[in-house]
C-alpha cells in the first residue's frame, strides 16, 4: 500500500494529483510553521520552501516541536527542513535561512509558486509578503495566533482584501514624562529600564526608542520638563564613563533610585493628592540579608523582595559592564564602538531590566512581579498556545485545497473562507465569506505600471498633459506625488517644465497619481521609472498602447449585521501577531439573494409567524408543508 493512498481516497484523484504537483512557499517557521509543514509534507505537497531568518531558543521547544534541545542556536529553517523530511522522504523541501525582504526573493521569485502560506508574528513582514503575492498575482494563506484565537484568511488580488485592506492599530508608545517622572503601572517601570536606563547604559540614547513619545502636550507645557530628562540623560552618560569599575553599580544606583527620586519629590505640587515616591539607599539594601543573585535567579516564578532584586541589579550590571568592555577590547580601529540591545531571551539584559523596573515599581508603590511576569510584559509576549497552533494550521491547508481546486477567482471568493478560531463560544471554528477589496485600501487598490522614459529630454508635463490625460483620460482634478511630496494638482503646477531627471525620477524611482473626480475615479496608480535613452523621434515617454486604468467600484451599502444563531464571532484584530479579519456583515445584494431563496422556497405569508426554537428560525408558510430554516 502506497504511502498516500488515504490520502488520494480522502481527497480525490484530481486535488490529490494538483496536490503532488504544487509548489508552495511557507514563510515563517515558527508556532504556526511547524504544525504547517508537518501537514503539508503528510498531505503530500509536491515542492515546498521555507524562507526563515530566526534562530532556535529554548523558549520554542515547547511548542515548536520539530526542534529539540541540540538544535538551540541553529537556524529555524534549516533544521525545519531536516526534521520534516522523515515524516515524508518523497517531498522536495528547500529551506532558507534569509530575510523574506531580501531583494533576491523578487516578484519573479514569488510568480514560481502556486500558493504561498504566511506563518509569521510581525506586522511589517506580513505586509511585505502581503505586497509581494499581489504584485506576483499569488494566492496567499494568511494565519496567526493570539492565545488560543486564530485566524486564517485567503487572499486573492483583485477578488477578496488583502491584508492591508483593514486598518491595524497603531503600537502602544509612552509619553516620555509618563516613563520618567510619574509612573502608575508596572509596565511603564518596565519601558523605563528597557528603553531608558539599560539603553543609556549599554546601548543607544532613549531618543531612538520607539515607545517612548517626546512630543509636547497639546498646550506644549512639557518642554521644560523634556529638557531637565535631556541634562539627566548628560549625566547618566557621565556616570556611564565609570564602567568597568567597582564604583559603577553604586553611581547608577543612586543617580536613578536615590538622586532622581529626591529631585521629584523637590516638586511637591506634582504630588498633592496622590502617593510621594521612596527614594532607596544603596547602603541600606546592601545590609539587608538576602541570598547569593545566583540563588535568587534560580527561581523565576518568584516575586522578590526589594533586597533580592537589589542583589539580582547590581550582579547583572556588573555582568553587562564586563560583557560591554570584552567587546570594546575586541574592536577594530576605526569601527563604530560596540553596543549592547535588550533581548527577552538573554540573561544578562532581562535579568537587569526586571531588578531595575522592580525597584522603580517599589519607589512608586506599585506591585513587583517575577521575572516570569516581566519576560512577557517587556517581550511583549502573548502566550502560544500550542493546539492553537496545529488547528489554525490545520485550517491553512483546507483553505489551500480550496485554491488549488477552485481556478477561477470568483469560485474561489464562494468557496473559501476567513475562518476563526475562538475560545468561550459554542461554535469554535466561526466561517465568513471573504470581503471584497477595500477600494481605499493603500495596497491592493494601486495598479502598478511601469513607464519606459527618456529621462534627459522627458518633463513632467509630458507626463501630465500627454499621458495622463490624453492618453490615460484623467479629468482636471488628480495628483502626482514622489515618496510623499507632492510634484503636481490642479493648484500647483511650478515642476511641469522640470525633467524627470531634475526630478530625481531615475530607474527604480516612481510616482503615484491619485484621481480626486468625484464620479468614476480611477484607481491610485503607482508608475515606476525605468530610465532609457529613446530615440529622437520617439516620444519621450514609452506606454503600453491601449491601457485602461479601473475605476474604484461604489463603496456598499452599510446593513444591520444578520443573526447568527445568536454568537457573535471574535475575531484576532489588531493582536501581536498582526492577523486580520473581516467583520460579519451582510451587503445589500446579499440580502437580495437571501430574499429571492425565500421567495423560491414558497411565498411567505404577509404576517409571518416566527416562532424561536434554540437557535433556530422557523418561518410558517400558507402552504404549511414544510418550514424553512435559516442559518
Amino acid at each position: 500500500m502506497t504511502r498516500d493512498k488515504f490520502a488520494q481516497q480522502s481527497l480525490g484523484g484530481t486535488l490529490h494529483g494538483m496536490v503532488k504537483k504544487s509548489r508552495v512557499l511557507m514563510v515563517g517557521a515558527g508556532g504556526i510553521g511547524c504544525e504547517l509543514l508537518k501537514n503539508l509534507v503528510l498531505t503530500g505537497f509536491g515542492e515546498i520552501h521555507i524562507v526563515d531568518l530566526d534562530t532556535i531558543d529554548l523558549s520554542n521547544l515547547n511548542r515548536q516541536f520539530l526542534f529539540r534541545n541540540e538544535h538551540i542556536k541553529k537556524s529555524k529553517a534549516l533544521v525545519a527542513k531536516e526534521s520534516a523530511h522523515r515524516f515524508n522522504p518523497n517531498v522536495t523541501i528547500e529551506a532558507y535561512h534569509d530575510n523574506i525582504k531580501d531583494p533576491r526573493f523578487d516578484i519573479a521569485w514569488f510568480q514560481a509558486f502556486d500558493i504561498v502560506f504566511n506563518a509569521l508574528d510581525n506586522i511589517d513582514a506580513r505586509r511585505h509578503v502581503n505586497k509581494m503575492c499581489l504584485a506576483a498575482n499569488v494566492p496567499l494563506i494568511e494565519s496567526g495566533t493570539t492565545g488560543f484565537n486564530g485566524n486564517v484568511q485567503v487572499i486573492k488580488k483583485g477578488h477578496t482584501e488583502c491584508y492591508d485592506c483593514v486598518p491595524k492599530p497603531t503600537p502602544k508608545v509612552f509619553a516620555t514624562c509618563t516613563i520618567r517622572s510619574t509612573p502608575s503601572q508596572l509596565i511603564h517601570c518596565i519601558v523605563w529600564g528597557k528603553s531608558y536606563l539599560f539603553a543609556e547604559l549599554f546601548g543607544i540614547s532613549e531618543d531612538d526608542a520607539p515607545e517612548l513619545d517626546q512630543s509636547l502636550d497639546k498646550e506644549g507645557n512639557n518642554a521644560d520638563e523634556i529638557a531637565k530628562l535631556r541634562e539627566e540623560a548628560t549625566k547618566l552618560k557621565r556616570v556611564r564613563e565609570q564602567m568597568g569599575s567597582q564604583d559603577f553599580p553604586r553611581a547608577v544606583f543612586e543617580m536613578v533610585f536615590s538622586d532622581d527620586i529626591e529631585r521629584l519629590l523637590s516638586m511637591e505640587d506634582m504630588w498633592k493628592g496622590k502617593r510621594a515616591p521612596v527614594a532607596l539607599s544603596f547602603d541600606g539594601l546592601s545590609e539587608e540579608p538576602k541570598a547569593p543573585a545566583q540563588t535568587i535567579l534560580a527561581d523565576d516564578q518568584k516575586t522578590w523582595s526589594v533586597a533580592e532584586n537589589f542583589a539580582v541589579f547590581v550582579d547583572s550590571i556588573n555582568r553587562l559592564s564586563q560583557r560591554l568592555e570584552t567587546e570594546r577590547a575586541k574592536a577594530e580601529v576605526g569601527n563604530s564602538a560596540p553596543v549592547l540591545s535588550f533581548d527577552k531571551d538573554d540573561a544578562d539584559t532581562l535579568d537587569f531590566v526586571v531588578a531595575s523596573a522592580n525597584l522603580r515599581a517599589s519607589i512608586f508603590g506599585i506591585d513587583l512581579r517575577s521575572k516570569f511576569d516581566i519576560k512577557q510584559m517587556a517581550g511583549n509576549i502573548i502566550p502560544a498556545i500550542a493546539t492553537t497552533n496545529a488547528m489554525t494550521a490545520g485550517l491553512c491547508v483546507l483553505q489551500a485545497y480550496k485554491v488549488l481546486r477552485y481556478a477561477d477567482p470568483e469560485q474561489l471568493k464562494r468557496q473559501a473562507k476567513s475562518v476563526f478560531l475562538t475560545r468561550g463560544t459554542d461554535r469554535m471554528l466561526a466561517p465568513e465569506t471573504l470581503s471584497a477589496p477595500n477600494p481605499e485600501c493603500p495596497t491592493c487598490s494601486v495598479a502598478r505600471i511601469t513607464l519606459t522614459v527618456d529621462i534627459a529630454r522627458a518633463k513632467l508635463s509630458d507626463l501630465v498633459n500627454d499621458v495622463l490625460t490624453k492618453q490615460l483620460g484623467y479629468g482636471e482634478e488628480f495628483s502626482v506625488t514622489k515618496d510623499g511630496d507632492l510634484l503636481y494638482d490642479a493648484d500647483e503646477d511650478a515642476h511641469l517644465d522640470k525633467t524627470f531627471g531634475e526630478l530625481g525620477l531615475v530607474t527604480g524611482a516612481s510616482v503615484i497619481v491619485i484621481d480626486d473626480a468625484d464620479e468614476n475615479r480611477k484607481v491610485n496608480v503607482e508608475f515606476t521609472i525605468d530610465a532609457k535613452d529613446l530615440p529622437a523621434s520617439d516620444k519621450p515617454i514609452n506606454l503600453l498602447e491601449n491601457l485602461q486604468i479601473a475605476t474604484k467600484p461604489k463603496a456598499a451599502i452599510p446593513t444591520a449585521a444578520p443573526a447568527t444563531n445568536g454568537h457573535s464571532h471574535a475575531t484576532t484584530n489588531g493582536t501581536t501577531n498582526g492577523t486580520t479579519g473581516n467583520n460579519l456583515k451582510r451587503t445589500a445584494e446579499e440580502a437580495s439573494l437571501e430574499d429571492d431563496l425565500i421567495r423560491k422556497k414558497g411565498k411567505v405569508m404577509e404576517e409571518k409567524q416566527i416562532m424561536d426554537t434554540d437557535d433556530i428560525q422557523v418561518i410558517e408558510d400558507e402552504k404549511d408543508d414544510g418550514v424553512i430554516t435559516l442559518d
